[in-house]
């Protein structure tokens, strides 16, 4: 099977967040895939400083800041990537709601890069199977938006710490058109019609083993065991 890996940076707070990125790819390769790595040829919303949090006056570039978790070994998204690949996998980090929408900022009213709206819609219409992490689940629900398609997705529990507003997310994700449903780091959720499996991952408090075991949940789900 090869894996689609979608990819939105390098870094949680702009980017993609690395040990989601890397226990994925762990994951799809000790379940016998093939890994792909994807990202659009875009600047990113804006660059965050990880020691300090604070925004840094420079631009930078997500498919070549992408290109370092990837090892070099990465494709620009294109309309043709859906076509190359029989699964895809979202990992989370803010990225995926800065530079593959802009929801953080705009929330349910944001605007989606249209190569990733057109990829995710692809997948789903040909019912190839979708693992979207931690916020992932945002640019699911963006993509599917106004479409035929209501996903039922998960971004967390408010019944467990989260260091997020999982209740804010889940009302967008319904605003949106799609369903949102409560899971803890130990559980995933799978939407059977539409063949989408999210995962909580860091949008709970947990640690990286956690999240290692939480992905790997996902991602056998993904290859059918």
């Amino acid at each position: 099977m090869k894996v689609g890996i979608l990819l939105s940076g390098s870094g949680v707070y702009d980017g993609s967040e690395i040990h989601e990125s890397v226990f994925a790819l762990l994951a799809i390769l000790e379940n016998g895939g093939e890994p792909l790595f994807f990202a659009p040829d875009v600047q990113q919303m804006h660059v965050v400083n990880h020691l300090t949090g604070e925004e840094m006056d420079e631009t930078r570039n997500v498919l070549i800041e992408s290109a370092r978790i990837a090892r070099g070994d990465i494709e620009a998204l294109s309309d043709k990537t859906a076509e190359k690949i029989d699964a895809l996998v979202l990992p989370g980090g803010f990225g995926t709601a800065k530079n593959h929408t802009n929801w953080a900022v705009k929330g349910p009213e944001s605007e989606i890069n249209p190569e990733v709206k057109t990829l995710i819609q692809r997948m789903v219409e040909a019912r190839k199977p979708i693992v979207a992490l931690c916020m992932a689940p945002t640019t699911i629900a963006k993509a599917l938006e106004g479409t035929e398609f209501s996903a039922k997705l998960t971004v967390g529990s408010t019944e467990e710490p989260s260091p997020y507003d999982i209740d804010g997310i889940s009302q967008g994700i319904s605003a949106v058109g799609s369903q949102p449903e409560m899971k803890t780091i130990r559980e995933v959720l799978k939407d059977e019609n539409l063949n989408i499996i999210t995962a909580p991952c860091y949008m709970m408090e947990a640690s990286p083993i956690d999240v290692k075991q939480n992905i790997d949940h996902a991602i056998s789900i993904m290859f059918g065991r």
